[in-house]
């Protein structure tokens, strides 16, 4: 059975990994004949999807950790919102909201629930093990990498589907304007860093391998998040405040890939991060740690993989690419040819086709047989 009325629930409609999904699986369903809709805190990526009448949008409230008031909110919005959209199909990203279906009974109402696991905390995985091992009837995570830590955390079932994300190839504006918008001279190599200013990112780590980096190259920073200021006091102490710009959170990321030369990430933990397949995209080599799902993202001649909270190594990586402009064509041609075969939207889309199809089915016969043992 196909699905026509697909709800994405997902806790907010950011800038992030499992928005940007959410945005390219409304894009693409509606070429396989989908009605999309969102339930969600909301976003700027919620309004582009409603503005371009891609999906309609619903408010949910954002749950909090140690706040069970802010759950049984967002579970009263969702039950208002399975209501008033009548979905064939719930499409829940992560494990909170995977719970949050749990608690409002959707599997127990009949309704097919796909699951998309994209990463947790590694003190999270025996909690997200226990509630992906029982309720969905059908689970995605977005790497190989993910699969296994679910299983080595005590997942038990079997039935799981690796679909990688995928990504658009980004459409850069010219280099210089670019660099000109950004206050940036027309030569100087630049380093960029795209994501939340949160604990997992580690940008700690990365200040202290820029403050090793030689010369007067410059790292954007892009995000935000609560450790935004202890980290501009940091950049302050190692005194790299001069060669480093905060950039908030920004909604140009062509603008940003444009100005340039490679891509960064430092962070403890990771699924597959978009912002590094957009890079990729756009023919920009990138040094990232390797942990997660990178090493199915960054294959050899690609880009360079460094081990997790090693400054040192960062350093060494970041500056060979910064000072060598015929190694980053190189690596940026690989690595742009290597997204587009291994990370299509159509094969994404595709491959999530068959894992709603399925949950449909499933749910189907869990419900034929429940009207058998009722007789």
């Amino acid at each position: 059975m196909t699905p026509q009325r697909v709800l994405h629930l997902v806790a907010q409609m950011g800038v992030g990994g499992a928005e940007a999904v959410v945005a390219e699986l409304a894009q693409g369903g509606s070429r396989l004949g989908w009605q999309t809709a969102v339930a969600s805190a909301g976003g700027i990526r919620a309004t582009r999807l409603e503005s371009a009448g891609l999906a309609v949008n619903f408010p949910v409230s954002l749950m909090q950790r140690r706040r069970p008031s802010s759950i049984l909110r967002a579970g009263r919005d969702l039950r208002r919102v399975l209501a008033s959209y009548e979905p064939d199909v719930v499409v829940a990203h992560n494990v909170g909201v995977t719970a949050l279906a749990a608690l409002v009974g959707i599997t127990t109402r009949g309704l097919p629930l796909v699951s998309v696991f994209h990463g947790v905390a590694e003190r999270d995985y025996p909690f997200a093990a226990q509630v992906l091992d029982r309720g969905p009837h059908a689970l995605v995570t977005v790497s190989s990498a993910l699969n296994r830590q679910l299983h080595e955390a005590g997942m038990r079932r079997t039935d799981v589907r690796v679909i990688p994300n995928a990504v658009s190839v980004p459409d850069l504006p010219d280099r210089g304007r670019a660099r000109s918008e950004l206050g940036l001279n027309g030569d100087i190599p630049v380093a960029l860093c795209l994501g939340r200013m949160v604990a997992q990112k580690r940008h700690d780590v990365l200040l202290r391998a820029w403050a090793q980096v030689p010369g007067d190259a410059i790292l954007l920073l892009a995000g935000d998040g609560n450790l935004r200021d202890a980290h501009e006091r940091l950049a302050v102490e190692l005194g790299v405040d001069d060669r480093v710009q905060f950039l908030g959170e920004r909604d140009d990321v062509p603008r940003l890939l444009s100005a340039a030369d490679v891509v960064t990430l430092a962070s403890d933990w990771e699924g597959q991060p978009i912002a590094l397949l957009e890079a990729m995209a756009a023919g920009r080599p990138v040094v990232a740690t390797s942990v997660g799902g990178l090493s199915e993202i960054v294959r050899s001649g690609e880009g360079t993989l460094v081990p997790p909270s090693d400054p040192w190594a960062l350093a060494d990586c970041l500056s060979s690419y910064l000072y060598d402009a015929t190694q980053r064509q190189t690596r940026g041609n690989a690595a742009r040819l290597g997204v587009l075969e291994r990370h299509s939207p159509a094969r994404m889309l595709d491959a999530y086709a068959e894992a709603l199809s399925h949950a449909t089915n499933r749910a189907s016969e869990d419900k034929y047989l429940q009207v058998l043992r009722r007789k």
